[in-house]
């Protein structure tokens, strides 16, 4: 049986609501970010760097493009996991 999209609308939550989810989740790297510049999802990018791996696709992956207040660009790897059952290799998943 194939495995349902789930991390999609991840993907999509976390593309509207960026800045409000790194204030929430890292506030110490939110304060950092000076959010006056545009940031960029960096898709392509991101797919260059993290083809299809062995175990699936990863599509609640982004990669962020920010500018810090003191004027240096930084990337940012965002990964969501919303894990609803125990799964056995859930931790070497996480790692891949």
């Amino acid at each position: 049986m194939p495995r349902s999209d789930q991390d999609s609308p991840w993907k999509d939550i976390l593309r509207q609501y960026f800045q409000d989810a790194i204030a929430f989740f890292f506030p110490q790297t939110a304060e950092r970010i000076d959010w006056h510049r545009p940031y960029e999802f960096l898709n392509k990018e991101f797919q260059q760097i993290a083809p299809e791996a062995a175990i699936g696709k990863r599509y609640a992956d982004q990669l962020v493009k920010v500018w810090l207040k003191r004027g240096q660009e930084l990337w940012l790897l965002v990964h969501i996991e919303a894990q609803a059952a125990s799964e056995a290799n859930f931790a070497e998943r996480m790692f891949v």
